[in-house]
């Protein structure tokens, strides 16, 4: 089946033209000048009828190439018109200060002064930085203040770990700075980089047993330096550090081996976690007395289920009034807000199994809330007719397998 395409004559020679598709170099072929209309041109385009075939294209008839008219009747011509701007490219509006929106009816406050209002910038163009004025050289941005609340890590400090590599080698100073950034993996991946550079280099590469043996020698020096360090900086940030942080770097202390300073470091780390942790279970048992004694169930589930540390617990008496407090508030007449909001609270609490509700609203909410929650409250399996779920197992932590011996 023959196409149209736009051919670009390339060469004349004698009674053969050859041809390439117009603005590219394939498809590309040759012709005999008869065809075209006044002789082919070098260089000229014109719109040919070819037929493809399996080992080249046959040029079967050529024509002039379409020329565009240079009237427009039927109004198809594409005009690009001009965007006019209406106003400059930045506005600037006035937000009020602080977080209230639009002025409520009956709302008796002042009204605020120009002074007040501070400018908002709307659009793309930053103009606004643009006309602050520059700063001068030799001017330096002021220093922040210190930031309140408490601080999300331990800061760190550096004194330790340059004490240690002050005492180490030229030769082992390299192999200490690779185990504090990531340990022997770190100093691995630093051999097979430098060997992988020095094979592209054509040089002789370093053999790796020499340089993990020194690692292995060093690495107990190197974590001891970077915890004493950590522990500095805990102690440094006394009770503005997050009670989580403090307890992590207490934890890391299990995993190297102290000397007579890094151990009163621990013991001093050790006296303040117990502290902060006695202090909390003191105000969390007041809160929980406070709300045991005003009925508070809300309150008191809640409690319940954050307490300040996993080794904190309900005693017996107290977990048996609440037992029976929520027991009790779980019937039938109960509003099914309230109803489903305790059942809600229960459940994450450790005193689930032992709560026995008493009857459940009639309403179809507070019904699929009791069949989502029977397997954590045994007692509303009983009151919907299903089977009691059994307890979940405990939970076990996996062992490794130990590796076969080999004979």
């Amino acid at each position: 089946m023959s196409r149209r395409i736009d051919i670009e004559i390339t060469s004349v020679h004698g009674e053969t033209a050859t041809w390439r598709a117009a603005g590219a170099k394939l498809p590309k072929g040759s012709l005999n000048s008869s065809v075209v209309p006044g002789g082919p041109e070098v260089g000229k385009v014109y719109r040919a009828e070819v037929e493809q075939f399996m080992d080249d294209i046959e040029v079967l008839s050529v024509t002039a190439p379409k020329t565009a008219s240079p009237l427009d009747p039927r109004n198809e011509r594409i005009t690009i018109l001009e965007k006019k701007s209406d106003g400059p490219a930045v506005t600037v509006t006035y937000a009020p200060k602080g977080r209230g929106g639009a002025r409520r009816d009956g709302d008796d406050r002042k009204p605020r002064r120009d002074g007040d209002r501070k400018p908002r910038r709307e659009g793309n163009e930053s103009s606004a930085r643009s006309e602050r004025a520059p700063r001068r050289d030799g001017d330096k941005r002021p220093p922040r203040g210190p930031r309140t609340g408490s601080l999300t890590v331990a800061p760190v400090t550096t004194t330790h770990r340059n004490a240690m590599l002050a005492t180490l080698s030229a030769e082992q100073i390299p192999v200490a700075e690779q185990l504090l950034r990531g340990g022997i993996a770190a100093v691995r991946t630093a051999i097979a980089e430098q060997n992988k550079t020095l094979q592209s280099q054509s040089r002789p590469t370093i053999d790796p047993t020499l340089i993990e043996r020194m690692a292995e020698d060093l690495v107990g020096r190197t974590a001891l330096a970077f915890w004493k360090d950590r522990a500095a900086g805990a102690i440094g940030a006394g009770k503005e550090l997050k009670l989580r942080d403090l307890r992590a770097v207490v934890t890391s202390a299990k995993t190297i081996s102290h000397d007579d300073e890094s151990r009163a470091m621990l013991k001093d780390l050790q006296n303040s976690l117990n502290d902060r942790i006695e202090h909390m279970r003191k105000v969390w048992n007041e809160k929980l007395a406070t709300a045991l004694a005003g009925n508070n169930l809300k309150e008191t589930l809640t409690l319940i289920a954050r307490p300040p540390d996993v080794s904190t617990r309900v005693s017996a008496e107290d977990a048996a009034k609440i037992v029976g407090a929520v027991s009790e508030a779980l019937n039938a007449s109960q509003e099914p807000s309230v109803w489903n909001e305790l059942v809600t609270l229960t459940v994450e609490t450790s005193i689930r199994r032992q709560v026995k509700p008493s009857g459940i609203p009639a309403n179809e909410t507070s019904k699929a809330v009791a069949i989502k929650n029977a397997g954590a409250i045994p007692e509303l399996a009983k009151l919907l007719g299903m089977a009691v779920p059994p307890p979940p197992p405990p939970s076990r932590t996996a062992r490794p397998r130990k590796a076969p011996s080999r004979a």
